[in-house]
């Protein structure tokens, strides 16, 4: 297994527990509270999947994600949104701005690890 997931969220709770998890289940994790930070992340580490949570101060999860679609070396890199918006439409406002697939909050564990292992 042993995949490399990028964990964009600005709550450090969120971080700590899905590195708990995903760290159980074989993943390396690296981890970052800002979108911004995210892209310079991605542009020094080599990354799997990312893990976007969508609604984070500064910038977005839905701009990080055009970013991120529009650079050269990052464009091809699954991305899993992560967001507390649980009605249809934001599921499809998620996948519009880039993301492969779409996970809500609080997250069920075997549904973000089947969507992980499905994209990798």
């Amino acid at each position: 297994m042993n995949k490399k997931i990028l964990i964009v969220d600005d709550d450090p709770r969120n971080i700590f527990a899905l590195k708990l998890t995903l760290k159980s289940r074989g993943y390396q994790i690296v981890s970052c509270t800002m979108a911004q930070e995210a892209i310079q992340v991605l542009k020094e580490n080599t990354v799997d999947i990312i893990l976007m949570d969508m609604m984070m101060p500064e910038m977005d999860g839905y701009e990080a994600v055009k970013i991120i679609r529009n650079t050269p070396g990052m464009s091809q890199i699954p991305v899993i949104a992560v967001t507390a918006q649980a009605m249809p439409e934001d599921r499809q406002k998620c996948l519009d701005a880039g993301a492969q697939d779409y996970v809500s909050k609080p997250i069920d564990v075997d549904q973000l690890v089947t969507a992980i292992e499905k994209l990798s």
